[in-house]
């Protein structure tokens, strides 16, 4: 009989499933070698560089690092001072202090203003056993609501390193989510990431899954196993949530016969919302089905048995898709 799966420590991480080859720290280990060439870039956190995977380039620019401790709203201000100085602040912590605690700063400070400050969220949506207090699982609706900021969800390390050096060319602020620790390698290492845009990783007709942040993944395992069941299944990965790209939504939706929203959020003001606007504003005409978090609070647990509850898991979008059939 196997142990029961166990709440982590903070700072542990759940092992990487499904065999693939992992990165360890890519938000970090991408900063550092961004920060070689550009003398411009600064990191900062609130008490939390560990934890937020940035402490590879606080080791190699230990002059160019500032842990302003546990006050997120003063973070958010500090960023936004250097970028007026003309530095490119990078600012970790996690997803809910970023948002619940400092959502005014990073409203009006940052972006009302358009400053060059990089907001990197850590434990987005459920990928702690925490509890209430430290799930992001409403980050994307709080942020997606603020005027001319750029929100960012990707997928795997490979993403994380690509999004890290556009959004460090971008010119105004931008909010991403970010995966730490061992990062699985999802994306073929061909990939190229641009900001505002979508990609079909996988073709088919019967379902097409439109996903983001971690749940890609678990997309295409499901796409690979309906395969086996005679289900052909297109995946549409959407790692810029704002701006949405209206036109590849849209033209992916049309032409499959059903579709599904999958996200690590909750379904409501997510991924899954701005699926059905979209398809109401191009007057396209298919039934939703959306996998995600629950409107409620999620409770403290392993996250492999939360994730599991809640339906966020690959075995999850394959029962809805066959509950389609």
């Amino acid at each position: 009989m196997s142990a029961p799966a166990r709440t982590l420590a903070m700072g542990q991480d759940e092992a990487v499933a499904g065999g693939r080859p992992s990165v360890e720290a890519p938000f970090g280990r991408a900063l550092a070698k961004l920060g070689q060439t550009r003398p411009d870039i600064v990191g900062l956190t609130a008490d939390l560089g560990k934890y937020t995977d940035i402490h590879p380039f606080r080791d190699a620019f230990p002059d160019r690092f500032f842990n302003v401790g546990m006050a997120e709203q003063n973070l958010v201000a500090v960023a936004a001072g250097l970028a007026r100085t003309g530095l490119v602040p990078f600012a970790t912590t996690y997803g809910v202090f970023a948002t619940r605690r400092a959502f005014d700063f990073v409203a009006i400070a940052c972006a009302h203003s358009n400053l060059n400050v990089k907001i990197i969220a850590g434990l987005p949506g459920l990928t702690t056993g925490y509890g209430g207090t430290h799930q992001a699982i409403e980050d994307l609706a709080l942020m997606r609501m603020i005027p001319g900021l750029t929100i960012i969800d990707p997928c795997d390390a490979t993403e994380i390193e690509a999004a890290t050096a556009a959004i460090a060319d971008h010119q105004g602020p931008v909010y991403m989510r970010l995966l730490r620790g061992g990062v699985p390698v999802v994306l073929d290492p061909s990939y190229t990431f641009e900001i505002g845009k979508a990609v079909t990783l996988r073709d088919g007709k019967d379902v097409g899954i439109v996903s983001t942040g971690l749940m890609t993944e678990r997309a295409l395992d499901a796409a690979d196993i309906l395969a086996k069941r005679g289900v052909a299944v297109a995946v549409l990965h959407v790692p810029t949530i704002k701006p949405f790209d209206v036109e590849a939504v849209a033209s992916f939706c049309a032409g499959v016969d059903h579709v599904l929203t999958a996200e690590n959020h909750v379904v409501v003001g997510g991924l899954g919302s701005l699926v059905v606007e979209t398809l109401f504003d191009s007057g396209v005409g298919k039934k939703v089905t959306r996998v995600g978090l629950p409107d409620r609070y999620i409770e403290c647990g392993s996250v492999p048995t939360l994730q599991a509850r809640y339906g966020i898991t690959t075995e999850a979008i394959v029962a809805k898709i066959g509950a389609l059939q």
